[in-house]
């Protein structure tokens, strides 16, 4: 079992890191695509709606993965219904852990290695997000500049 478990895990992790890329890229696209060249000069509520979007983006990504994984506990019996399941993953993927909800000892290994993905996965988001900001220069505009340095 525990063979399968690591299998099982692989898997997992191949593809949620790999929703993530492909997320992650579709973000880039569309930036690109609508013109956010991460110029300082764009407007602040130009600015503001190209990042809204990339967090609403990081989401829809994020939930993308936890669905696969409660879809997966649900698939395995590991849980009795969906919304256990989906409660359970959220949970685990977001190293919450509350307990009260809990696999059989038989899965147990891919719910702790599916906290693991999602804290590696939130960091990378999380660099993402920093990354675009930073390349935005959201926060320098000449406005919010001091009097005195102008």
């Amino acid at each position: 079992m525990l063979t399968a478990n690591f299998a099982l895990s692989a898997l997992m992790v191949g593809m949620t890191v790999t929703i993530h890329f492909c997320g992650l890229l579709a973000l880039l696209w569309f930036l690109r695509r609508r013109g956010h060249r991460f110029r300082a000069h764009e407007s602040w509520a130009g600015q503001g709606a190209a990042l809204l979007f990339v967090v609403l983006g990081l989401v829809a990504v994020t939930t993308m993965e936890i669905w696969l994984y409660a879809t997966v506990f649900l698939a395995l019996g590991a849980l009795s219904d969906f919304e256990s399941a989906l409660y359970f993953s959220t949970t685990s993927f977001t190293t919450i852990g509350y307990g009260d909800v809990v696999l059989d000892r038989k899965w147990r290994l891919l719910g702790a290695i599916e906290g693991a993905n999602g804290l590696l996965l939130f960091g990378w988001s999380t660099a993402f997000l920093i990354s675009v900001t930073a390349r935005m220069r959201t926060f320098e505009h000449d406005w919010l500049e001091a009097p005195e340095s102008k």
